[in-house]
Parts: C-alpha cells; sequence; structure tokens
C-alpha cells in the first residue's frame, strides 16, 4: 500500500509517520519511509543553489529557539513558478518510478512523508491554467491508497516551526485546502494537538482494516 502524508510546516507529518510506523511494526508489517527532499527530488543541490542566489534565503531547519528565515516557496515571481512547473514534472516522474520500485519490493506499505500534493500546494493554484497542471501531472504519479492531509492553525505551526512569515502559511494552508477539493481522494485531518492528531490518524487507519485494532493497542499500551 501506499500512503502519503502532506501539510503546512509544523502540522506533525513526521511525528505521525512516526507513531503509523511503530503501529505496523508491532502489526508485524513491514513499512519503509520515503522522506520527500532526501528520496525524491530531482537535483537538489542546483536547487538549493539556485534559491539562494535568486532569493537570498537562508537553509536549515527553523526552530523557536533557532529560528531560521527561509525564502524559497514563499517568493512567487512569475519565473519561480515557471521553473517549479519543470522541476516538479521531473519529481513526478522520479517519484512514479520510485513508488514502483518500493511497491514491488518486500514492503508492505510505504509511507511518503510529503507527496505531489505539497509540491502543488506551492503553486497558484487558484488559477485555472495551474489547476490543469495539476490534474495533468497528478496522472504521472501513482494515486494513493491514502492520502492524509493534516491541517493545522498556522499560528501554532508558525510559533513550532518560525521560517517562513505567518501570511505565507495562512495562504499556504487554503491553498492545500483548495488542492484537496479538486484532487479528491484526500483524507483532512482537523488540525488537532498533536496527540489527539495521532489517534485521529489510528482511527481512520483502523476504519479501512488495515492494522488490526488489537495490535494498534498493544502498541498504545507499550
Amino acid at each position: 500500500m501506499l500512503i502519503t502524508f502532506s501539510g503546512i510546516d509544523g502540522s506533525g507529518k513526521s511525528t505521525n509517520i512516526a507513531i503509523l510506523t511503530a503501529w505496523l511494526t508491532g502489526a508485524g508489517l513491514q513499512a519503509r519511509a520515503v522522506t520527500f527532499w532526501d528520496d525524491v527530488v530531482v537535483l537538489p543541490r542546483l536547487r538549493e543553489k539556485l534559491t539562494r542566489k535568486l532569493f537570498r534565503g537562508k537553509t536549515g531547519v527553523s526552530a523557536p529557539e533557532r529560528p531560521v528565515q527561509r525564502h524559497d516557496k514563499n517568493v512567487h515571481p512569475w519565473y519561480a513558478s515557471l521553473g517549479r512547473c519543470v522541476f516538479f514534472l521531473l519529481d513526478a516522474i522520479h517519484m512514479r518510478w520510485l513508488a514502483k520500485q518500493m511497491l514491488s519490493s518486500e514492503a508492505d506499505v510505504v509511507i511518503f512523508d510529503r507527496y505531489l500534493y505539497d509540491q502543488l500546494a506551492i503553486l497558484p493554484i487558484q488559477r485555472n491554467a495551474v489547476r490543469v497542471y495539476a490534474r495533468l501531472l497528478c496522472k504521472v504519479v501513482p494515486r494513493p491508497d491514502i492520502a492524509y492531509l493534516l491541517d493545522a492553525d498556522p499560528e501554532a505551526a508558525f510559533i513550532r516551526k518560525p521560517e517562513y512569515p505567518l501570511e505565507f502559511l495562512k495562504q499556504y494552508r487554503r491553498s492545500y485546502l483548495l488542492l484537496r477539493e479538486f484532487v479528491g481522494g484526500i483524507t483532512l485531518i482537523h488540525a488537532l494537538p498533536l496527540e489527539a492528531a495521532g489517534r485521529k490518524v489510528a482511527d481512520e487507519f483502523k476504519r479501512v482494516g488495515i492494522c488490526p485494532p488489537n495490535h494498534v493497542r498493544d502498541v498504545q499500551r507499550a
């Protein structure tokens, strides 16, 4: 099975993926996690260099005690959107190949930390031409068996990871919700504290009958 987690920065994707992986392992299943930037993105070093040169942004992961002001996906000149469309197509092709390779291996479940949806949410998705492009790109990649969109309060996410301006996070969240409407098949996990969001993901996972409830309870007790 192919499962994906999407959402704005600070929405709890990595935390929930770690919990889910532990549950799957406890149920006797082989789970493999894929990190989008490390495993999927095409020419990551070149893209980092272009970003630093064009937008003069910093790199690294931000934290409340060590804020990093990023200037990359929150910058939208026309040439950046055009370049992203080209790179995102390359990412989609590589993602299709990678997903098929991993699904044909011994893994029972492949979990993506970010998916194509997270790339598309960066684009001005409210424009009709961009929506047409997004629909075409969604046909390139395998459709996930389960796709989660972890909603988050932008202000709470900003406190956890102050990498981008708060106004951008608000617009970014709106793009995700809009993308979910026309892509379809994405399960929305409403904005909740991390622990409550984890329980909600567990409930959704049990609902589709993948992980037996008794195994989940045993792992939760442990």
